[in-house]
């Protein structure tokens, strides 16, 4: 390059600014993760966080923990963490979910699956943990003909309302068996498989998503590419109890279906089921407020969305630094918090090759919502 091109170049005016995406959404970082990629978060009404890693092939030396000052510590203690093949009922194998109830609970929803494998005999169960004590005041076995091996439990709601000390909602999103809406009995520990492999509870077989811009499909090394076949995933209940929503996580649809038939005696009328339309959207996590909203994440577009009572959305959030918007939870401190963990950046999805860049990311962002309350002493 002669000289009077070199100046020419460097004289010339410099590129203009091109546009850009506006995000959507003034998104906060609560916390950031270093190590195991973190699904779900729980808050209490006293601000307290809380975080769960399944152990999916990271190295989990926690399933659980609490967040204090940025900081993950295991909750309620590093013994109950650590999983013995001898006492799988006592310790956690992996958990995929944590939920804070409307009595300020901790509950811990272990799938007693690692890698997606069978179901550890005696591993699956929901166990409360007392906030005030942080002690476990109940766990409650899922028995082998409700979490079947091939069961992967995934996200829980609850009812405290209901009986004695209340029901919880349970979604089993297998891949490769029956998916069903699981019903618990809080007080006598009764588990029953509801919705058991029925079509809307199982994943859309000509579903294909797509996830930052490209198809998102499972890639193994020396296999043909194959879909993703996850069953109901996203659970959430309505603020009077009388409904529950749900989707799978490899469907574009989303269901609803009345609480009183899930709880009943009997098969479920098929018309019972709510089949509330395709959505151009596919969602992970769901949750609900008191005004009677739903709030579903958007895989699909690094975003999450809010369904009005009138079947209208609106995006509380689009940023391109949610990538994969796991589970959600609305607080009492006015925020929507959610985990965003690149899901679909693992592995399976790209011929051995693990993609994910830490950190992964607690966020929040502030809504105009409140949690649902259906607390104790109110039976139904």
């Amino acid at each position: 390059m002669g000289p009077f091109l070199a100046l020419a170049l460097l004289l010339q005016p410099p590129a203009p600014a091109l546009p850009v995406a506006t995000p959507v959404g003034n998104l906060e970082v609560v916390a950031t993760f270093d190590g195991p990629m973190p699904t779900g978060v729980a808050v209490s009404k006293a601000g307290r966080v809380f975080v769960n890693y399944p152990r999916w092939g990271d190295a989990v030396t926690f399933t659980v923990a609490e967040v204090k000052a940025g900081v993950a510590t295991a909750y309620p203690d590093a013994a109950v963490n650590v999983s013995d093949e001898a006492r799988p009922g006592e310790t956690f194998v992996s958990v995929q979910s944590v939920v804070v109830d409307s009595a300020d609970r901790l509950w811990v929803l272990d799938t007693g699956s690692v890698v997606f494998g069978p179901v550890v005999p005696g591993g699956a169960k929901l166990v409360g943990v007392d906030l005030t004590t942080n002690k476990v005041f109940k766990s409650i076995p899922v028995p082998a003909d409700v979490a079947l091996p091939t069961t992967y439990l995934n996200d829980v709601r609850f009812d405290l309302t209901r009986g004695k000390a209340g029901v919880a909602y349970v979604t089993d999103s297998s891949t490769d068996g029956p998916n069903a809406i699981i019903v618990i009995d809080l007080d006598s520990g009764a588990c029953r498989r509801r919705l058991n492999d029925h079509p809307s509870t199982k994943a859309d077989g000509n579903f294909l998503p797509l996830v930052e811009g490209r198809p998102l499909l499972q890639r193994k090394p020396g296999q043909a590419p194959k879909a993703m076949t996850f069953g109901a995933d996203g659970i959430a209940i309505s603020s009077d109890g009388k409904h529950l929503y749900y989707c799978p996580l490899s469907s574009r649809r989303l269901y609803r279906v009345p609480t009183a038939a899930l709880l009943a005696d009997g098969e479920i009328d098929p018309k019972a089921v709510e089949d509330l339309g395709a959505r151009p959207f596919a969602s992970d996590g769901l949750e609900s407020d008191a005004q009677g909203r739903l709030y579903l994440t958007n895989y699909e577009h690094n975003a999450v969305m809010r369904r009005n009572a009138d079947g209208s959305y609106d995006t509380i959030v689009c940023d391109p630094r949610a990538l994969w918007p796991d589970t959600l939870s609305v607080a009492a401190d006015g925020y929507l918090y959610f985990i965003a963990n690149q899901l679909h950046r693992q592995k399976q999805f790209h011929s051995g090759k693990d993609v994910r860049q830490k950190p992964y990311t607690l966020f929040r962002v502030k809504i105009d919502g409140t949690p649902v309350a259906l607390p104790p002493g109110r039976a139904k």
